[in-house]
């Protein structure tokens, strides 16, 4: 089994313990509907000033909505030494920390769907002006915070406030991936052109980060 076969093995299973418990789900989904919520009556804004804030507003929600996935990735791994019965299988340490990657990039983009559709209610925004592009942009931003997550998530595991933690040290990385999802996503509301310069730095950072994440996986987890 190569490598990519054991990382979707990974992502199966932890997928079907979430969807009988629905833990990381349900409290994801609940921040940031609750979030959205909230700033729809904590502000007045006009239609332009709503497109203006937007970008920034939902890949926030979605940053610290993820933090909440990908927290628990690791962590339930750790009862009954679960996770030292999957390092001492034939699983690769780089397979483990991608498939917890895919599972909580699964989990996430479900949030975001959840909270497009209800943020198109609030503020009364048409999110299906460019649909593609907006899902290509989804998919890779989503990756980028997954990947990071996952690999800090596996280095503050045996930390005992890795919930405060964890957040502190993966925001500050993930400052370039916001910066070009806010961007494209305000791109995309006031129906200007498909930008390919904040494309490129999505594909950059989840390329350099995956390859981070493959190499170092085996010194996070085993060394």
């Amino acid at each position: 089994m190569n490598a990519f076969s054991q990382a979707l093995s990974i992502a199966r299973k932890d997928l079907a313990i979430e969807l009988r418990t629905k833990e990381s789900l349900n409290s994801a989904g609940a921040f940031a509907v609750v979030i959205l919520l909230l700033f729809s009556f904590a502000f007045d804004l006009s239609p332009e000033e709503t497109k203006d804030i937007s970008g920034g507003l939902l890949w926030l929600c979605f940053s610290f909505a993820g933090a909440l996935v990908f927290n628990r990735g690791f962590a339930r791994e750790m009862p009954n030494e679960c996770l030292d019965a999957l390092l001492s299988s034939p699983l690769s340490a780089a397979s483990l920390v991608i498939g917890k990657a895919i599972t909580s990039a699964l989990l996430l983009l479900v949030v975001e769907a959840i909270s497009f559709f209800v943020y198109g209610i609030f503020y009364d925004t048409n999110w299906l002006k460019q649909p593609w592009s907006l899902l290509a942009v989804c998919v890779f931003a989503t990756w980028g915070i997954c990947v990071i997550g996952s690999v800090f998530g596996a280095l503050t595991i045996n930390l005992r406030l890795r919930e405060l933690m964890l957040p502190v040290i993966i925001y500050p990385l993930l400052i370039p991936l916001l910066i070009a999802s806010i961007e494209m996503t305000n791109l995309f509301l006031t129906n200007q052109a498909f930008n390919f310069m904040w494309l490129r730095v999505l594909l950059v950072f989840d390329i350099v980060f995956t390859c981070l994440a493959v190499a170092l996986a085996e010194i996070i987890l085993v060394n």
